[in-house]
């Protein structure tokens, strides 16, 4: 498991990486920022104190997503960008993916309220 968590970091940091690097092309760029947004934010989709599903991220989405991204980029490319992941010290933290899930809560939201009040 301790393997699993460490290459999963490993791997979240090399698509944060490869959202960034020039040598990546536009749609894999495009996933990889996604994924490493929502990777990096400090909140989940779904709050991990919600039993069972608030782990569905934290074991399915972000590894999925991560896994996609990787698939879409070439393997020696990959190598690389694993190698510049394993030399940065501090994991970074990502505003983005924090307003991504803000927007879905946000809109989630207004759609609760929208049903619930009379017209």
């Amino acid at each position: 498991m301790k393997r699993w968590a460490a290459r999963l970091k490993r791997d979240a940091l090399t698509v944060w990486i490869a959202a960034r690097d020039r040598r990546v092309k536009l749609a894999p760029k495009l996933v990889a920022a996604m994924a490493a947004a929502y990777a990096f934010s400090p909140l989940d989709l779904i709050p991990d104190f919600i039993p069972v599903l608030g782990l569905v991220d934290d074991l399915i989405i972000v590894p999925l997503g991560l896994w996609v991204t990787l698939k879409m980029i070439p393997d020696d490319l990959v190598a690389d960008l694993r190698e510049k992941a394993a030399a940065l010290a501090a994991k970074p933290v990502s505003r983005t993916g924090l307003a991504m899930v803000l927007a879905v809560w946000a809109a989630i939201a207004v759609w609760a309220w929208s049903e619930v009040s009379p017209a």
